[in-house]
C-alpha cells in the first residue's frame, strides 16, 4: 500500500446543502419525469469530502450519517461514480476518497447529489481544470439532474427535470433553521403520491433585500410536493408545524423531510434550533445560512 506521501496530500471540500426554498410541478415529459420550477440556495452546513491520489478509487464513509450508507455497493455509489466518470471523460489518475456523512440521507437536500458535485470539484482542481468549465457541467448531468446545481454552489432558478438552470433573484443572506424528523423519502414515492393539476410557474422579483420580503412570495410559490410527501412520511406535518414558531417562512425543500425556517436574524435562527434540540432530542436540527456571502 503507498504511504501517504506518495500518495499526495489530501484535498478538502464542503458538499453544501440545497434548499428549494419554492418548487412547483409545471408538467411531465413524455418518458414520465416532471418539469420543475424552483428557486434553490445552499447552506453553509453540508457533508465533507476529501480526496487524494491513489492506487485505486476507493471510498470510505463515516460521520453520523454514515451507517445509513452501509448497504449501498460501491460502485453504486454517486461519489465513486463521480470519480471513475471524470477519470475516463478527461484522464487522470485513481483517487482515494473519505467521506464524512453529515447530512441526512433521502432528505430533499441533494445530499447524494452535492457529494458528487464536490468530488467533480476536487478532480478539477488535481486536474487544473476550471470548475465552470462547460464539459465539467456536461458531465455532472450523466450523473443527475441535480448534480450540475450542486456543482455551482449557488442560487438559482431551476427548470426543465432540474438540469435547466437560471439565475436567481438577488437574495440575501438567509438565516435558517434545518430540520429532519428522521423518515428517509424516496422522491419517486412522493411523485407517485402527487395528485392534482400542474401549476404554473411562480412569479418573482428581481430583488429581494430581506428575508423578510422573501418570505412573502415563498408564501405564494410555496412546495407542490408537499401535500404527496406527507403521506409518504407524516412526520413532515410535525416537522413544519414545530418550525413556524418566531420563523417569517416555514417549508419543506425538495421532496421531504427536511424542512426549513428562515429567521430575520442569525441569532433568532440559533435560538429557535436550539429550543427545537431540546424540544424534539431525536430529529436532525442545524442553524444554517443560506446564501452567505
Amino acid at each position: 500500500m503507498a504511504r501517504a506521501a506518495e500518495a499526495g496530500p489530501w484535498r478538502l471540500t464542503r458538499a453544501q446543502a440545497k434548499i428549494n426554498l419554492g418548487l412547483r410541478v409545471v408538467g411531465r415529459r413524455a418518458d414520465g419525469y416532471h418539469l420543475l420550477d424552483s428557486l434553490v440556495a445552499f447552506a453553509d452546513i453540508g457533508d465533507h469530502i476529501a480526496l487524494r491520489p491513489g492506487r485505486t478509487t476507493k471510498l470510505q464513509v463515516s460521520g453520523p450519517f454514515g451507517p445509513a450508507l452501509a448497504g449501498t455497493a460501491t460502485p453504486d455509489n454517486l461519489v465513486v461514480q463521480a470519480a471513475e466518470r471524470f477519470i475516463g471523460r478527461f484522464g487522470g489518475t485513481a483517487v482515494d476518497i473519505r467521506l464524512w456523512k453529515r447530512l441526512p440521507v433521502a432528505s430533499g437536500i441533494g445530499g447524494g447529489s452535492a457529494d458528487a458535485a464536490a468530488v467533480l470539484r476536487l478532480m478539477a482542481a488535481l486536474a487544473g481544470m476550471p470548475e465552470d468549465d462547460p464539459d465539467l457541467a456536461a458531465l455532472a448531468l450523466t450523473l443527475g439532474a441535480d448534480v450540475p446545481m450542486c456543482l455551482g454552489g449557488a442560487p438559482a432558478r431551476v427548470g426543465g427535470i432540474g438540469e435547466t438552470l437560471g439565475p436567481a433573484p438577488h437574495l440575501p443572506p438567509l438565516p435558517a433553521v434545518l430540520a429532519n424528523c428522521g423518515a428517509p423519502v424516496a422522491t419517486p414515492a412522493v411523485f407517485q403520491a402527487r395528485r392534482g393539476k400542474f401549476s404554473e410557474p411562480a412569479a418573482l422579483a428581481k430583488r429581494y433585500d430581506t428575508p423578510a420580503a422573501l418570505a412573502v412570495d415563498l408564501r405564494i410559490f410555496g412546495n407542490d410536493l408537499t401535500a404527496a410527501a406527507t403521506t409518504v412520511a407524516p412526520g413532515i406535518v410535525c416537522t413544519l408545524e414545530a418550525l413556524a414558531p418566531g420563523a417569517l417562512f416555514a417549508g419543506m425543500s425538495g421532496s421531504g423531510a427536511t424542512c426549513f425556517a428562515l429567521h430575520p436574524t442569525a441569532e433568532a435562527a440559533r435560538l429557535a434550533a436550539k429550543a427545537l434540540r431540546r424540544a424534539r432530542p431525536g430529529w436532525w436540527v442545524q442553524p444554517a445560512c443560506l446564501n452567505r456571502v
